[in-house]
């Protein structure tokens, strides 16, 4: 078996070439490993494995961690369940292999059936988003890596992930699930809030929203990194509700509503947290906030 601290070279399988799983045996490759297998059955996976890594043969599953020291597992979260109870119902796992996935909401408790084969479970998240291309492997550069592992193959986590050419992040297993909540909120969200404002400003006549929005939430975004709740701006943060119900008349009746009354409830909370409110303040605002919820009924 493979002792922590140690960083031999491994032979690597990757299931699943799609967007993540290639450019990280990629990346694997570049560090010195031997991708010598991996899975995949569409068209784009074939010509995706051909790209990132040339030469590797695609097998079924059971073959390809037949012929491995290390297996990255980089299916859709929906699969990595159900993946790792089939392999182990095959026996394909096999003892002192190291196991990694990257799924963001799992930690190592989903690796329970493999490591009853004597298997070592790791979960690596890479937090950045992939387009399965090769610029994704300079994108690695310097990128955070969720990781959970054992205690005593924590070493060997971090060492896998600073070859891969991220930056560790400890993550406790009980924890993962917030992580990746607070993850989701962070980069789904905002693309939703981004979409739904190109949206009404396109509906209010503006011909290039994108042109307006993209310095504003540039700025907005550096601020908030910065400065945290001191770069709250705004007619919520000021208590402004006669500025509030106007823009509640300009989006009633629309799907925009309901999730700016949500975010300007937030966004209060967090002003008088701040100090920015005081309770009459977010008494009124809220006032304002629930009327416009109640005519919504």
């Amino acid at each position: 078996m493979i002792q922590s601290g140690d960083a031999p070279r491994l032979r690597v399988a990757v299931v699943g070439v799609g967007r993540v799983g290639s450019v990280l045996g990629a990346a694997l490759s570049r560090a010195g490993h031997r991708v010598v297998a991996g899975t995949g059955v569409s068209a784009e996976s074939q010509r995706r494995a051909a790209r990132l890594l040339p030469g590797v043969p695609l097998t079924p599953a059971d073959e390809a961690v037949a012929q491995a020291d290390l297996v990255l597992l980089t299916v859709p979260d929906s699969e990595l369940a159900g993946l790792i109870q089939g392999l182990a119902s095959t026996g394909a796992w096999q003892v002192g292999q190291l196991a990694v996935h990257t799924s963001g909401a799992s930690g190592v408790a989903v690796f329970d059936p493999a490591v009853s084969a004597g298997v070592v479970g790791m979960a690596l998240h890479p937090v950045m988003t992939f387009a399965g291309r090769p610029e994704d492997l300079q994108r690695l550069d310097g990128a955070a890596f969720g990781v959970t592992a054992p205690e005593e193959f924590r070493p060997v986590a971090e060492t896998l992930v600073l070859e891969l050419g991220g930056e560790p992040v400890w993550v406790p297993e009980a924890a993962r699930p917030g992580y990746h909540a607070a993850l989701s909120m962070g980069s789904n969200h905002l693309v939703t809030l981004v979409n739904d404002s190109r949206d009404v400003l396109a509906a209010a006549g503006v011909e290039d929203p994108t042109r307006l929005l993209a310095p504003l939430l540039a700025a907005a975004l550096d601020n908030s990194l910065r400065l945290a709740d001191e770069a709250l701006t705004g007619p919520v943060s000021r208590g402004d509700r006669g500025t509030l119900e106007a823009h509640i008349r300009a989006l009633r009746g629309t799907a925009y509503l309901q999730p700016y009354l949500a975010m300007a409830l937030r966004t209060m909370q967090r002003a008088h947290a701040a100090g920015r409110l005081s309770r009459l303040q977010c008494a009124d605002l809220l006032e304002g906030i629930e009327h416009a919820e109640d005519e919504g009924r």
